[in-house]
């Protein structure tokens, strides 16, 4: 099993030696209950959460200025964030609270060093995370049956305080991704009573990033969210349900079932991602645009154009999703580009050079790839790892051999060579200047000199 920091020992000491208690609680009782049950625990925080019952808060800021740098993050509730060689550690004391308006900020609240731990863990989310361990002699309090529901793979929340915080239903399915868990009914059902509006879309932001970059089973996290009735406030996403496909293409079902796939699939790749949020972004969007493209036609379920239909509901999906705008506009080319790979791959024989070079101006390559390798990866269907996907291996080699397969080409003219040639400022200069990089990507101009030949000629210079 994991140690503990020293440092974290010692000042579970130094507690018990001023007459209190220093129990670990939240997330590294729970992962180092599953390391002993001999369970997997991906991505654990180095972060230890501590809390101190029988002192009051001004013992324990001073033990805790022992234990690193101190940041106090509340003196009136005494939460200590302190940074360590080993770690961050937070320090706090059981706290009472009460809702006092909308939203996961919007409680009351005061310490209560005098509360006994089933008390204070009664307001924790899951019972998963409600078990508290004593550091120095390894002995867990699980009050909410926590254990039990660690071995089930349940995440059931501890008491009604729950609904007070619709963050959580978002937490679920970061859990879910994270361990592939399933929610006890009657969690799911309380879940869907909550109001993710009331959320700031940065929180909303936070726990995506926890399902689709850390979670093993980012797909599952999507189906939580659904069955916790989180994807009224997704509504681009809700609608892929019930949107049939071509069973021969998609076996698997649905384009909402199919999306969780390609999601799960995307894992595999996701290490090699120069910006994983927003690839998985993409890999989330990728089909939105089948569900107003979907129709039935010549005996078969189509979806046409719904690359470029997704576009539209990519940027208002991602505007609840984060306050970033840059993330539509980065993810967009991705969606709009997503079936490129294969359809260009199905007729390389004809496709010319200026074909891949105009594809590298519009999009990252490497990143489309694997976009659409997850898109083809995401059925019921055996599939090849990515780099033995023939249509990857054969764009990217034609971008290689291009000069192309890392990024777009550089314009041969820029805006000064104009100026130079005698071009005034003014539009004229836009102008000339994308007329010029058609006609690279073209191929019709291969070098500087011949651009600067052109823009001789054009401008009569």
């Amino acid at each position: 099993m994991t140690r503990l920091p020293l440092r974290v020992l010692a000042f579970a000491r130094a507690v018990a030696d001023a007459g209190g208690r220093a129990y670990l609680v939240g997330g590294v009782v729970r992962d180092r209950a599953l390391e002993r049950m001999g369970r997997d625990v991906p991505t654990r925080s180095p972060d230890v959460d501590l809390e101190v019952y029988g002192l009051p808060p001004e013992a324990v800021e001073e033990l805790a200025a022992r234990l690193g740098k101190v940041h106090l993050v509340g003196r009136r509730f005494a939460v200590l964030h302190v940074e360590t060689p080993e770690g961050a550690v937070e320090v706090s004391l059981p706290r009472r609270e009460s809702k006092t308006g909308p939203g996961h900020k919007g409680f009351a609240v005061s310490a209560d060093p005098a509360m006994t731990p089933q008390e204070a863990s009664r307001r924790r989310d899951f019972t998963v995370n409600a078990m508290l361990e004593d550091p120095l002699t390894g002995e867990v309090l699980d009050p909410w049956n926590g254990m039990r529901d660690l071995r089930l793979g349940v995440l059931r929340h501890v008491s009604e305080a729950f609904a007070e915080d619709p963050l959580r239903v978002l937490r679920a399915a970061r859990f879910a991704a994270r361990f592939g868990w399933t929610v006890a009914p009657e969690t799911a059902a309380l879940c869907r009573r909550l109001d993710l509006s009331e959320l700031p879309v940065e929180r909303i932001e936070a726990e995506w990033q926890q399902v689709l970059v850390v979670g093993r089973r980012p797909g599952r996290g999507v189906e939580v969210m659904e069955e916790c009735g989180a994807l009224r406030h997704f509504p681009e996403l809700r609608a892929l349900r019930g949107v049939p496909q071509d069973p021969v293409w998609h076996p698997e079902g649905d384009v909402l079932t199919h999306t969780a796939l390609c999601l799960d699939a995307a894992v595999a790749v996701r290490d090699a991602m120069d910006d994983p949020f927003l690839e998985m972004l993409a890999v989330l969007c990728h089909d939105l645009g089948k569900a107003p493209a979907t129709r039935f036609e010549r005996g078969r379920w189509r979806a046409p154009a719904h690359d470029v239909m997704g576009e539209e509901p990519t940027e208002r999906l991602l505007g609840r999703v984060s306050p970033r705008a840059h993330l539509a506009a980065a993810v967009r080319p991705l969606v709009r580009e997503h079936l490129r790979p294969f359809q260009l791959w199905r007729v390389r024989d004809r496709v010319g050079d200026s074909a891949v070079r105009r594809l590298s101006a519009r999009v990252d390559l490497r990143a489309l790839c694997r976009v659409a390798w997850a898109d083809s990866a995401g059925r019921a269907l055996p599939f090849p790892p990515l780099e033995a996907w023939e249509p990857a291996r054969w764009l990217l080699a034609r971008a290689e051999a291009l000069g192309v397969r890392d990024r777009a080409p550089e314009p041969f003219l820029r805006g000064r060579d104009l100026l130079a040639l005698g071009l005034p400022p003014g539009p004229r200069v836009g102008e000339l200047l994308r007329e010029a990089y058609e006609l690279q990507l073209d191929g019709a101009v291969a070098t500087r000199e011949e651009a600067l030949d052109w823009a001789r000629r054009k401008l009569g210079a």
